[in-house]
């Protein structure tokens, strides 16, 4: 008999648990819940679950505190819920804090809904997560060769984990930088706007979801919409593709550092960073077959190691390193002008 997932609820009030009794019996079993924000720590200590499901109701510093005293003590897998505006930024924060993804709530818990959320919560406790120290770190000193080529395109891979990484690798981008960086960042559908708004409230870049034909400036960070894949064009341009998923994503991270290898081979830099799978790995490849630079997160700063491990047994990675060390190697490699 198969043993089924553990599940921890962690709510303000009741009304998640009720809505989703349908949810638990055939491959995940309810070890608690729903608990409060208060009750977390104890609760993972307790019950042992492999993923937390966290309804977010708007911004809460004692829920963010409680996320990351779990993630630094007894780690595990979790996955926030939220509805409407205020809600969904506050999610985007507690990425920050450790939760590992984040999607709608869904209008009706019917059963596609029931079985999305299932499929999902399944794939989150195979994560094998790592502890968190609380607080930043401090930044490194360590001063890597100067490198000055000129590149003016720096796309960057991510997936689970993602957002946090992203943080702190464009808080380590100067304002005045030269070349636009392209992200496409594996999140749930409607999420893309508010990752673009929280990570300019986090990092004090100007980052903007992408659009069809924006012409891309140096210092902006554009972030992949949700649905539809980002590629940049030789001109430099932005270009948004409607069509089938590539590799199961869509949009796909692959397509992106794709586009920009075959548009711009020794002036394009490619990124990347935690995350699930192999998305990304060919098309770090790319990049790299055209003369660009190429830099893949290591293990030890990952939260999941799938996607970089990836890029680094095909040989896309140029460099290999900490989450810390990544953006002071792209300033390395981009010119101030």
């Amino acid at each position: 008999m198969t043993t089924k997932i553990r599940v921890l609820l962690v709510e303000p009030s009741p009304l998640l648990g009720i809505k989703l009794m349908p949810l638990f019996g055939r491959k995940l079993e309810r070890v608690a819940g729903p608990v409060t924000a208060a009750g977390m720590v104890s609760a993972v200590r307790d019950f042992e679950p492999q993923v937390v499901l966290l309804r977010v109701d708007g911004p809460s510093s004692e829920v963010s505190r409680a996320i990351e005293l779990v993630m630094s003590e007894y780690p595990v897998p979790m996955l926030l819920m939220a509805m409407g505006a205020g809600p969904r930024q506050a999610a985007m924060a507690l990425l920050s804090a450790g939760a590992l993804d984040v999607m709608s709530m869904p209008t009706e818990f019917d059963g596609p809904a029931i079985a999305s959320l299932e499929k999902t919560l399944v794939l989150l406790s195979t994560v094998k997560v790592v502890k968190h120290p609380r607080g930043r770190k401090k930044r490194t000193s360590t001063r890597l060769p100067s490198i000055k080529p000129d590149v003016p395109v720096v796309a960057i891979a991510a997936s689970l984990g993602g957002p946090k990484a992203l943080a702190v690798l464009l808080a380590g981008i100067p304002r005045q930088f030269g070349a636009p960086i392209c992200i496409c960042q594996h999140i749930t559908p409607g999420f893309s706007d508010d990752l673009a708004r929280w990570l300019a409230a986090e990092t004090g870049h100007q980052v903007l979801e992408a659009t069809e034909g924006t012409k891309l400036e140096k210092g902006i960070v554009y972030v992949a919409p949700s649905d539809v894949h980002f590629t940049v064009s030789p001109s430099g341009s932005a270009r948004l593709e409607q069509g089938p998923a590539v590799g199961g994503f869509l949009p796909s991270c692959d397509v992106l550092l794709k586009s920009v290898a075959a548009g711009f081979g020794s002036r394009a830099i490619g990124v990347v960073l935690t995350g699930m799978g192999r998305d990304g790995a060919k098309g770090l490849k790319e990049i790299r077959l055209r003369g660009g630079h190429t830099v893949a997160q290591d293990e030890a700063s990952s939260v999941v190691f799938g996607m970089p491990k990836e890029a680094i047994a095909l040989g896309a990675a140029e460099k290999v390193l900490p989450l810390d060390l990544i953006a002071p190697q792209i300033v390395q490699w981009v010119p101030n002008r």
